[in-house]
C-alpha cells in the first residue's frame, strides 16, 4: 500500500461488476465485439415523461442547492408512496434522499454500528454491504444462501448466527445476485426474532418492482418492528434511472436526522431537477416499468432454459430482479477464471460469482439486462465455448 493511503482503505472492497466492465470495454476498444452480461443496469432509456419533468425543472431554475435530507414535496410523495405500498404511517421527517441507493448502505451503517458489531449479511450477495460492514469497523457475519433453498435464507441457519453483539441484519428481496426472493413467511419468522432484540433490519428493496412470480414484502410491513426498520429504495432500477443518481432510505426519526448529518458532511444534498423527476416517476404513468418487466420475464425464461441446456450448467429460475446465478461446478474452473475465459473466448462478459462472497464460488452471474437478441447469441456462445472446455 501507499505511504499517503490510510490504512482503513485496506478494508474497502470493490465492485467486480465494473472491473470486468472496463476488461470488457477494452476488447470492444481493440475491435472485439463483446455481448454485455457483467453489468447491473436496465438497458431501457429513462421514460419519457421523467426525462421531461426533470428538464422542466431545470428550466425553471431548481439547479441550487436543496434541503440535505431532500425537498419537502419530494420527500413527501416518497412517504405517501412506502405508506401505501407498505400499509404503515410514514412521517415526512422519516425520509432521507440520497444520491442512489449506496449511500443508504453506507450511512445507516456507519450511523449505527460500532466496532466490535455484528452484522449478518446475505453471502452471495452485493459486494458493498461486507465492505461497508468492515469499513466502519464492523464484523461481517455472513448469511449463506444456498441453491437447494432457491436462495433464500434458513430461518434455523439465521438464529445460530444472531449473538448479544448482533447490531444488524442486512436483507435483499429480489436479490442481486441470484434473483431469489424472501417469502413473507421468511420475513416475518425473522420479524420475530428481530423483535425480542435491539437489532435493526437494513432492508435493501431496490428491486420491488422487478418481480415475476409473488409478491415482494417488507419487513416494515409488520406491526411492532418498523422502528427497526431501514428501508432502502431508490429508481435506478424500477425506472431505468442508474445515471440520475436517486435513491432514498425510509427509517425512524432519530435515524434520519444521523443519516442526514452524514449528508451534510458528504455530498450536501441531491440536485432538485433530479427529486422534481424522482416525483414524476412514482406519480406518474407506470406503462413503461410494466412493459419492461414483460421483456425481463421474456428474458429470464430464454436465459434460464438456454443455460439448463448447455452440458456442465444448471439454473434455478429466479423470481425477480434481471440476473441468474447458474450453477458451474462441474465446469471444473474457478468462477473467476471461467469469467475470464467465457470473455476472451466467447466474448460474452460475466462475472464469477466468488465476487459476491464465498458461498457464490461455482456460480456465475449473468444479467438479462440486454437485447433478446444479443442473449439468443451469447447463449450459443457460451455453449460452444464450453464445449470446448469440455474436450
Amino acid at each position: 500500500m501507499s505511504k499517503f493511503l490510510a490504512k482503513r482503505m485496506d478494508l474497502l472492497g470493490t465492485e467486480t461488476a465494473f472491473e470486468m466492465l472496463a476488461k470488457a470495454k477494452k476488447l470492444e476498444a481493440a475491435g472485439r465485439e463483446i455481448i454485455h452480461m457483467e453489468i447491473g443496469e436496465p438497458d431501457f432509456l429513462t421514460p419519457d415523461n421523467i426525462v421531461d419533468a426533470g428538464v422542466k425543472a431545470m428550466r425553471q431554475g431548481l439547479t441550487k442547492y436543496t434541503p440535505s435530507p431532500g425537498l419537502v414535496e419530494a420527500r413527501q410523495v416518497v412517504a405517501d408512496y412506502i405508506a401505501k405500498t407498505r400499509g404503515i404511517r410514514v412521517d415526512v421527517d422519516e425520509v432521507v434522499l440520497v444520491p442512489g441507493g449506496k449511500p443508504i448502505m453506507f450511512y445507516s451503517i456507519l450511523a449505527t454500528v460500532n466496532p466490535g458489531d455484528e452484522v449478518i449479511y446475505p453471502n452471495p450477495g452485493f459486494p458493498i454491504y461486507e465492505s461497508v460492514i468492515r469499513f466502519s469497523g464492523g464484523v461481517p457475519v455472513p448469511m449463506p444462501l444456498r441453491e437447494e433453498n432457491e436462495f433464500r435464507m434458513d430461518m434455523d441457519e439465521l438464529r445460530a448466527l444472531i449473538t448479544d453483539k448482533t447490531k444488524m441484519i442486512i436483507l435483499n428481496s429480489p436479490q442481486n445476485p441470484t434473483g431469489g426472493m424472501l417469502t413473507q413467511e421468511d420475513i416475518q419468522a425473522l420479524a420475530v426474532e428481530v423483535s425480542e432484540r435491539d437489532i435493526l433490519v437494513l432492508s435493501d428493496e431496490i428491486y420491488e418492482k422487478i418481480v415475476y412470480e409473488g409478491e415482494p414484502y417488507s419487513m416494515a410491513s409488520i406491526p411492532g418492528v418498523k422502528e427497526q426498520t431501514i428501508i432502502l429504495n431508490g429508481f435506478s432500477k424500477t425506472y431505468s434511472m442508474t445515471g440520475w443518481r436517486l435513491g432514498y432510505g425510509v427509517m425512524n426519526k432519530e435515524l434520519a436526522a444521523a443519516v442526514t448529518k452524514l449528508v451534510v458532511n458528504n455530498n450536501s444534498c441531491v440536485p432538485g431537477f433530479t427529486q422534481m423527476a424522482g416525483i414524476e416517476a412514482l406519480t406518474g404513468p407506470q406503462e413503461a416499468t410494466l412493459e419492461m418487466v414483460r421483456q425481463f420475464k421474456e428474458r429470464r425464461d430464454a436465459v434460464v432454459e438456454g443455460l439448463n441446456a448447455i452440458s456442465g450448467i444448471t439454473c434455478v429460475k429466479p423470481q425477480g430482479a434481471f440476473y441468474v446465478f447458474p450453477n458451474v461446478k462441474k465446469l471444473g474452473l474457478p468462477s473467476e477464471q471461467l469469467a475470464e475465459y467465457l470473455l476472451e473466448e466467447a466474448g460474452v462478459a460475466t462475472l464469477g460469482g466468488g465476487a459476491f462472497g464465498q458461498y457464490g464460488e461455482g456460480y456465475l452471474r449473468l444479467s438479462y439486462a440486454n437485447s433478446l437478441e444479443n442473449i439468443q447469441k451469447a447463449l450459443k456462445l457460451i455453449e460452444q465455448a464450453v464445449h470446448k472446455l469440455q474436450k
